[in-house]
């Protein structure tokens, strides 16, 4: 198969299928679908949720790579609605940069617009204000719904350090990467087990930053292998190295990497956890699209300096995306999703639907192997 011709085709199903999706939803912030048409996140209790930048993501993704107007102009919408969220302390966490990275990013990215670079710098600022000096480590969630967190980190947050490396760049200010990389080298330390699997949650004393244990989070237990924090982990390091080129996150990225394709079954189809039982069909359709979109960039890191792994990371992508584009995806044009088995954590009660964040990353892949997309991270 021409990959290049496969993916560019399958970039155009993409693109013509969303300029259906954008006219019938461009006032809304979705998370899911129901029955086929997206739900509303845009509402005050609501608009704080952390995958609220990714719908505005894939816009900005599609625009760039295609040129209609009316993805800018439904980005730009969602951007303004989240200044609600930039203004709600208590509703900004460790997750600024999957919501300010995709929407006012984006927008600074191909607009230079001076309200998004303010919102983008209050965002960054927030983030830098979560790192705890003694453990080294940002702070995840507040107290709201979660109990005290104030010791708590996770894995995910390493895809939000380039919310700050990207505002050193902005500002020439280091103390942004400073505090991104410190997190990232306490990261490798309290996250990364030996065999390269990942921790979801580290749990730290607030006040002396001594580690106290790991929690199983959104994995199966404590000790199991949830596929999102290892996809978080692998796209995490890859990262941190694109942006300080510190060799110590890119060896870790490549440890991480090779963990997940000794554990990618011959399927193709990602579970919700690693270890998981083998008569267990939950998948999730995000974790595979974030492998992919992940060890594409790892594999353009090594493309100079180890072509043989960079190959083997590149091809297995390349499988990950083929499987979710012929059998995961919803092609129809009425439809507002694309992957439809997605899983948010292993002990939710819902399994095998759709989740916007899936659909951004799984996109993102794609224009990625078609030389088509926005660097957004």
């Amino acid at each position: 198969m021409d990959t290049s011709k496969w993916a560019l085709d399958i970039a155009e199903k993409i693109h013509q299928k969303e300029l259906s999706v954008v006219e019938r939803n461009n006032n809304r912030i979705p998370y899911t679908t129901d029955q086929g048409k997206f739900d509303d996140w845009s509402e005050d209790g609501k608009i704080c949720w952390w995958t609220n930048g990714f719908w505005a993501g894939m816009l900005w993704q599609l625009y760039h790579a295609f040129g209609d107007t009316s993805f800018m102009t439904c980005a730009k919408n969602i951007e303004s609605k989240l200044d609600k969220n930039l203004m709600n302390y208590m509703g900004m966490d460790h997750d600024s940069g999957f919501k300010w990275l995709l929407t006012a990013g984006a927008s600074y990215e191909l607009t230079k617009s001076d309200a998004s670079k303010n919102r983008f710098m209050l965002a960054a600022g927030n983030l830098a204000g979560r790192f705890n000096l003694n453990a080294n480590l940002i702070r995840a969630w507040n107290d709201s719904g979660n109990g005290d967190t104030s010791g708590w980190a996770i894995i995910d947050c390493m895809m939000n350090l380039p919310l700050l490396y990207k505002a050193s760049e902005l500002t020439c200010d280091p103390r942004f990467t400073q505090i991104a990389m410190a997190h990232a080298d306490r990261a490798m330390e309290v996250f990364i087990r030996e065999d390269g699997s990942s921790h979801h949650i580290i749990t730290f004393d607030p006040n002396t930053g001594a580690i106290l244990k790991p929690l199983g989070g959104q994995g199966m237990d404590e000790g199991s292998s949830w596929t999102r924090g290892q996809s978080w982990a692998l796209y995490g390091f890859s990262l941190s190295y694109r942006h300080t080129k510190k060799e110590s996150y890119l060896t870790t990225a490549i440890k991480v990497a090779d963990y997940i394709l000794s554990q990618i079954p011959v399927s193709n189809r990602i579970p919700v956890d690693y270890k998981q039982p083998k008569d267990c069909s939950w998948e999730d359709d995000t974790a595979a699209a974030i492998t992919a979109s992940g060890l594409l960039l790892l594999s353009e890191e090594l493309l100079s300096t180890d072509a043989s792994r960079s190959k083997k990371y590149k091809d297995t992508a390349i499988g990950l995306l083929q499987t979710l584009a012929t059998e995961s995806c919803n092609w129809d044009n009425s439809v507002d999703h694309f992957l439809e088995n997605c899983s948010a954590a292993y002990h939710d009660e819902k399994h095998n639907f759709a989740i916007i964040y899936g659909d951004y990353y799984f996109i993102e892949a794609i224009l990625r192997l078609c030389n088509k997309e926005i660097f957004l991270w």
